[in-house]
């Protein structure tokens, strides 16, 4: 393969940049694909943009400070890889170069400062708890801080839900069909943890023995996609080890921890892990897959009829190319009217920590949705992601319209169970 990026010089992931690059022929297709370059419609801002600015950064004729606003404004959605008819890697490109230019650029003090608080809370849900639970006194001072610290204040519910701690295996009832491993998530554990607890519900129903290993921690997404390469190794090196078991799949419920998980060869390249790597990505299933293939026990039909919008989690839909099988999910419950979102492959803006680092155009993005969602008259949302979940909740209450918004798990729990759907008026 000829190309001018010494690829050598750039370690053992320059060949997948360099490779993603080549595949690039800038026809276009991508452009009504990316949600950065329908808000701001620059040509910098869109994939083929942002590929031309890698390149000339890796062979040595733009600094990479010059193109960091336009790589820094790249959700990492994916929705240019669905579009793509040449097949250019585009996520394995944006994560490799973050990786490799983030230890080579300058931060202001307040900067790095940021990214370390959000590093060091996030990924550990005792920490993140006692964030957020400043967080509500922070709300207090919203008006007197900057941009950057409202974002996150806006995104917090006004109360959180009591901490419960997860067992260590949920057996299967009736005839045990299936023994997994689930990865529990941080974020989630901390603002809605009853995301966990409705999945564990809806799988011992199906027969599968669940195990949540005690020595899990964060899957490392958060590290990864923002350049934190050794953190998100260390996040990934002790996952290795703690889903070791023998089980038939690694569940997740989480699109973004699912994605994750799956781009641990590409985090793993080159490492002396990376056969171990590929044999745990080998395993990783969204629970709605999985939930499909070993097929659903039949779920009691709706008391009234509902109408639901479903939201595609760009992780789910656009980096694993999940999209029939939640909708298989919602539409086994009888009763249940199934409404697409109109741009419903356009992100939402909250791509893992982009809406506390690019508030503005995670805020577009965030309102834009939630007015497509309220165009479809549906009675609630369904997601298949806790960012999603929150950034959705958030938009729609500033919208004065706060319909509920549930994991496509949790409103099929309530559909086992004849727990009520919507609150009552």
């Amino acid at each position: 393969m000829q190309h001018k990026i010494d690829v050598e010089q750039l370690g053992p992931q320059g060949e997948i940049m360099a490779h993603a690059i080549e595949a690039c022929v800038h026809c276009g297709f991508c452009l009504p694909a990316c949600p950065t370059y329908q808000v701001l419609g620059e040509e910098m801002d869109s994939p083929r943009g942002r590929i031309f600015l890698m390149k000339e950064v890796l062979e040595g004729n733009l600094q990479p400070e010059e193109a960091q606003p336009y790589l820094d404004r790249c959700l990492g959605c994916l929705g240019c890889v669905t579009a793509c008819p040449s097949g250019v890697p585009y996520g394995e490109l944006i994560t490799t170069y973050r990786g490799w230019s983030e230890p080579k650029r300058h931060r202001s003090p307040f900067q790095k400062l940021f990214r370390i608080a959000i590093q060091e809370t996030l990924p550990h849900p005792s920490r993140f708890r006692a964030a957020a639970l400043l967080g509500q006194l922070g709300k207090l001072l919203k008006p007197l801080l900057p941009p950057l610290l409202k974002a996150p204040l806006e995104l917090l519910p006004d109360g959180l839900p009591r901490p419960e701690p997860l067992p260590a295996v949920v057996p299967a009832e009736g005839q045990r069909r299936a023994r997994v491993a689930f990865l529990a998530g941080c974020a989630q554990l901390v603002l809605q943890p009853n995301f966990n607890r409705a999945t564990l519900r809806v799988l011992a129903q199906n027969g599968v023995e669940v195990v949540i290993p005690p020595g899990q921690s964060c899957c490392g997404a958060l590290a990864m996609h923002t350049g934190e390469r050794s953190r998100a190794l260390q996040f990934a090196r002790n996952n290795l080890k703690a889903f070791a078991g023998d089980y038939e799949a690694i569940l997740t419920n989480a699109a973004g921890c699912g994605s994750g998980l799956k781009e641990y060869p590409l985090l793993f390249q080159g490492e002396p892990e990376e056969a171990q790597a590929r044999q745990l990505a080998a395993k990783v299933k969204d629970v709605s897959v999985f939930l499909v293939e070993l097929g659903l026990k039949e779920v009691p039909p709706l008391p009234k009829p509902l109408k639901v919008a479903y939201h595609d989690a760009c992780h789910l839909a656009h980096a694993q190319q999940v999209r029939a099988e939640p909708r298989q999910l919602l539409q086994s419950i009888l009763g249940l009217e199934l409404c697409e979102i109109p741009e419903g492959e356009l992100c939402c803006g909250s791509a893992g920590t982009y809406n506390l680092e690019q508030p503005q155009i995670a805020a577009t993005l965030g309102e834009r949705k939630a007015r497509h969602i309220l165009a479809t008259g549906a009675d609630l949302v369904v997601t298949g992601n806790i960012g999603c979940f929150t950034q959705i909740q958030s938009h729609l209450r500033k919208l004065g319209r706060e319909i509920p918004v549930l994991h496509t798990l949790e409103l099929l729990e309530r559909a086992y169970t004849g727990k009520p759907i919507l609150p009552e008026r």
